[in-house]
C-alpha cells in the first residue's frame, strides 16, 4: 500500500480522498490553487502545496506545476478524483514516466475509451449493444447524410473526444442535419481540439442508466450494479439513484455482464463507470465509459456498503479485488441530489461568492459531502457544485419522504442553490412513480423564471 499519495483535485472530492486516505494510514497531500487557500479540506490533509494561481489552467490543469509539487513532497502515486486531469491520458503518462503511480486505468485504456468512436467499437467487439450509427468517424457532411438516411431520423452528432454534452447536436431532417454537423464540429474543436464526429440514431426519450465496475490488474472485473442517472439538464445530471427503478433483474444481470464485457475487452483496471441508454422497450445501448470515479460513486457506496476510494488506492498499489461478482449485494435504495450554487431562475446562473451560513441536515439515513462551511467563499473559477445530498432507506418510498425531510432542513444561506428545483422534483409525480426519463426536467420544468431558491 501507498505510504504518501498527492491528491490533484479540490472540493468535496479531494476533502473525500484525504478521509479514504486517513482510514487507510496514507498520507496525503492536498494541491491548491490561490482561490482554495481557505478551503477546509486543507486542515484535513497531512501537507499542502500551492500550485498556482485560480483559474484552472494555471493550477489544477497545470501538469508540470502538479508533477513538481508530486516530487516535491516526495508522493508514490497521484490520485485525480473526477473532472481536471481524471480522464487525461497524457497527464497519466508524465506520470508514468515520473515513477509516479496514477491512482486509475493506464493511460493507453484511457486514450483508446476517451474516443467515443472507439470505445464503440469495442463495444461491439464484446458483444454489447451499441445505437445503430456510424462505423466510425463520421468525414463530411456527404457521409454524415447517407448514414443519417440508413438509419433514419432523428440522429444525434456527437463528438469522439466528447463530454459533458458538448459536441452534441440531433437533427430531425437533411437541412438540420448540416447545421448540426458543423455546430458539433466547431464546438468539439474548440472544447477538446478534435473536430473528429460520428452518428448514432437518437433514441428519444430514454433513461440513462450507468454501471459501476471494478477491475484489478489480474484479469478480474466484478460491476456493483447501476445508478439511474436519467434527472439531467442539458446531459448535465441532478439526481442519481440506485438500483434504477426502470430495470428488473433479469435487465439488470444482462447490463451489467455487458459492463464487465466491455471492460475486459478494454484490459480495463481500477474504478470506472459504463453508461448504457434504456429505451422505453426495455432495450439497452452502450453509450461511453468513464474511466475515472463519479461525482454519484456515493449512492453505490450506500446500497453495497463497498467504499469505492479504499477501491481505487487498494487497486492502484496492486492489490487483487478481495472480493468476486457473487460476494457483492445491495441493501436498500440510495438517491443524491447534487447542490449546485446556481440560480434555477435565471437559466442555472452560477452564483458565486460568501457562504453567510451552512447548516446541513443529519439524522437517521442522510449523508452529505462538502467542502462547504459558514464563512465559506465559494469561487467563480470552478464547478458550481458545492456539496452532494444523499438518503438511504430500505426502499425508495422510504428514500424519497427522507430526502424530502433533508432538502428541507438544509441551510444555505448568501448563494443561490439548486436545493427548491431538487425538491419539486422529487414531489413530481412521474419521478415518485418512477416514470421519468432524460427529457423529464426540459418537460416539466422548462419554465424555470417561476422558481426560485
Amino acid at each position: 500500500m501507498f505510504r504518501r499519495v498527492l491528491i490533484a483535485n479540490r472540493g468535496e472530492i479531494a476533502q473525500r480522498i484525504i478521509r479514504a486516505c486517513r482510514e487507510l494510514g496514507i498520507e496525503s497531500v492536498a494541491i491548491y490553487s490561490e482561490a482554495d487557500a481557505d478551503s477546509i479540506y486543507l486542515r484535513q490533509a497531512d501537507d499542502t502545496i500551492c500550485v498556482g494561481p485560480a483559474p484552472g489552467a494555471k493550477s489544477y490543469l497545470n501538469i508540470p506545476a502538479i508533477i513538481s509539487a508530486a516530487e516535491i513532497a516526495d508522493v508514490e502515486a497521484i490520485v485525480p478524483g473526477y473532472g481536471f486531469l481524471a480522464e487525461n491520458s497524457h497527464f497519466a503518462e508524465v506520470c508514468r514516466s515520473c515513477n509516479i503511480q496514477f491512482v486509475g486505468p493506464d493511460p493507453e485504456t484511457i486514450e483508446a475509451l476517451g474516443n467515443k468512436a472507439n470505445a464503440r467499437e469495442m463495444a461491439i467487439r464484446a458483444g454489447v449493444p451499441v445505437v445503430p450509427g456510424s462505423d466510425g468517424p463520421v468525414e463530411d457532411e456527404e457521409e454524415a447524410m447517407r448514414v443519417a438516411r440508413d438509419i433514419g431520423f432523428p440522429v444525434m452528432i456527437k463528438a469522439s473526444a466528447g463530454g459533458g454534452g458538448r459536441g452534441m447536436r440531433v437533427a430531425s431532417n437533411d437541412p438540420s442535419l448540416i447545421n448540426a454537423f458543423h455546430a458539433a464540429r466547431s464546438e468539439a474543436e474548440a472544447a477538446f481540439n478534435d473536430s473528429t464526429v460520428y452518428l448514432e440514431k437518437f433514441v428519444e426519450n430514454p433513461r440513462h442508466v450507468e454501471i459501476q465496475v471494478l477491475g484489478d490488474r489480474f484479469g478480474k472485473v466484478v460491476h456493483l450494479g447501476e445508478r439511474d442517472c436519467s434527472v439531467q439538464r442539458r446531459h448535465q445530471k441532478l439526481i442519481e439513484e440506485s438500483p434504477s427503478p426502470a430495470l428488473g433483474q433479469k435487465q439488470r444481470e444482462a447490463m451489467g455482464k455487458a459492463a464487465v464485457a466491455i471492460c475486459k475487452e478494454a484490459n480495463y483496471h481500477n474504478a470506472g463507470t459504463v453508461e448504457f441508454l434504456l429505451d422505453r422497450n426495455g432495450d439497452f445501448y452502450f453509450i461511453e465509459v468513464n474511466a475515472r470515479i463519479q461525482v454519484e460513486h456515493s449512492v453505490t457506496e450506500l446500497v453495497t456498503g463497498i467504499d469505492l476510494i479504499h477501491q481505487q488506492l487498494l487497486l492502484a498499489g496492486g492489490e487483487p479485488l478481495s472480493f468476486s461478482q457473487d460476494d457483492i449485494r445491495t441493501d436498500g435504495h440510495a438517491i443524491e441530489c447534487r447542490i449546485n450554487a446556481e440560480d434555477p431562475s435565471r437559466d442555472f446562473q452560477p452564483s458565486p461568492g460568501m457562504v453567510d451560513l451552512f447548516v446541513p441536515p443529519g439524522g437517521p439515513g442522510v449523508r452529505v459531502d462538502s467542502h462547504c462551511y459558514s464563512g465559506y467563499r465559494i469561487p467563480s473559477y470552478y464547478d458550481s457544485m458545492i456539496g452532494k445530498l444523499m438518503a438511504h432507506r430500505s426502499d425508495r418510498r422510504q428514500a424519497i419522504a427522507t430526502m424530502l425531510r433533508a432538502l428541507d432542513e438544509f441551510v444555505i444561506d448568501g448563494p443561490k442553490t439548486t436545493i427548491s428545483l431538487q425538491r419539486r422534483i422529487l414531489e413530481h409525480s412521474d419521478f415518485r412513480a418512477g416514470e421519468h426519463d432524460t427529457g423529464f426536467v426540459e418537460r416539466y420544468f422548462s419554465s424555470l423564471t417561476r422558481i426560485s431558491s
